[in-house]
């Protein structure tokens, strides 16, 4: 059962499974809940509270005259957070959802406990060549018929902005910045960094990420980091959340682990 809250100008849904330690779930471009997570929700929520979120424009979040930015997204989604009483929360995000859950971390660590992300990259070229301009050329017609127009024409308030939605897309991916070494590892709390082996992040890259959060080292000597990496065989970008299984135990198992002492 979803719901609507008033979040910074949005009406904006959600949907609240499970109880226990609250865990976020942010869903990628151009997607929505169902699409995203359907098969991975049931089974987190067996030992917490999961509380998915729609974005601007997306399933069942209706657009509005503003700018979209995956700071505001973040904005939002701790407009949402703040709203239902939670003073911090683990977060897990697909995909843009992943790039909204690190401007989260960066910009409301207070928040946040740990951090589960997949398919980020923070820097645009961590990505394979051709992704970004695939997705400014994309055209509406040209996703007649996938499960991202089957599911926003069934579950949007507004069936017929399917190709505002499009735009909103690429509005999200031509204000995407990378970020700085530092800035990466500046954030303070444990993430978990998910991606396929043929996703549309270079797996050198998401290397690359987990030695700057202090991974990447012989743990039995060095003891293990507090964050981790998976790398899921035979997993292109758009099956990765097929893997449910993979995921929800992977996930679980990262929030369950004891906080670090010093974060």
């Amino acid at each position: 059962m979803g719901n609507y809250a008033p979040i910074n100008g949005l009406k904006m849904y959600y949907e609240i499974n499970g109880s226990g330690q609250p865990l976020v779930m942010l869903h990628g471009n151009l997607s929505n809940i169902e699409t995203d997570f359907g098969r991975v929700i049931p089974l987190l929520a067996k030992h917490r509270q999961v509380i998915a979120v729609e974005q601007q424009a997306h399933g069942r979040t209706a657009d509005i005259d503003r700018p979209v930015s995956l700071g505001q997204m973040a904005d939002d989604t701790i407009g949402l957070v703040r709203h239902l009483g939670i003073e911090k929360a683990d977060f897990f995000g697909y995909s843009v959802g992943a790039g909204i859950v690190m401007q989260i971390a960066a910009r409301y660590p207070e928040l946040v406990r740990k951090l589960a992300v997949a398919s980020v990259s923070y820097k645009l070229e961590g990505l394979h060549p051709g992704v970004v301009g695939g997705v400014d050329t994309l055209q509406p017609e040209q996703m007649l018929g996938t499960p991202f127009h089957e599911a926003y024409t069934r579950l949007a308030p507004r069936p017929e902005d399917f190709p505002r939605l499009i735009e909103r897309g690429k509005e999200v991916m031509r204000g995407y910045s990378d970020w700085s070494p530092e800035e990466v590892q500046a954030i303070q709390a444990p993430i978990l960094l998910i991606i396929g082996d043929s996703d549309i992040v270079r797996p050198e890259h998401a290397v690359q990420m987990f030695q700057l959060l202090g991974g990447g080292v012989a743990g039995d000597i060095a003891g293990l980091p507090s964050s981790r990496l998976a790398v899921l065989p035979g997993t292109t970008h758009i099956t990765l959340v097929h893997r449910a299984e993979w995921l929800s135990s992977m996930i679980a198992d990262f929030l369950d682990a004891p906080m670090p002492e010093k974060i």
